[in-house]
């Protein structure tokens, strides 16, 4: 990943064209603000979004089977018209 320096002016009139090369090119953009870094850019790893989201779902799942919301596989399975 290469690795960019810009200021926040130019970050700020040029967001749509640094998020889009952030993305396609694999850049990373360090923002300064009076030659200090504030804000880092980069690309989303995927994998790493979607990990994020299992990780919501199977905790959301849990608290609802520990709040007795969930179904018997005989349910299911009746529910679906397999019985």
């Amino acid at each position: 990943m290469i690795t960019k320096f810009i200021g926040m002016k130019e970050f700020r009139q040029n967001l749509a064209t640094y998020t889009k090369n952030s993305r396609l090119k694999n850049i990373r953009y360090i923002i300064l603000k009076k030659n200090v870094p504030v804000l880092e850019v980069k690309p989303v790893d995927e994998k790493i979004i979607a990990k994020e989201k299992l990780k919501q779902e199977l905790i959301a799942a849990y608290e609802s089977y520990k709040s007795g919301e969930y179904y018997t596989s005989e349910e299911v399975a009746k529910e679906l018209g397999l019985e």
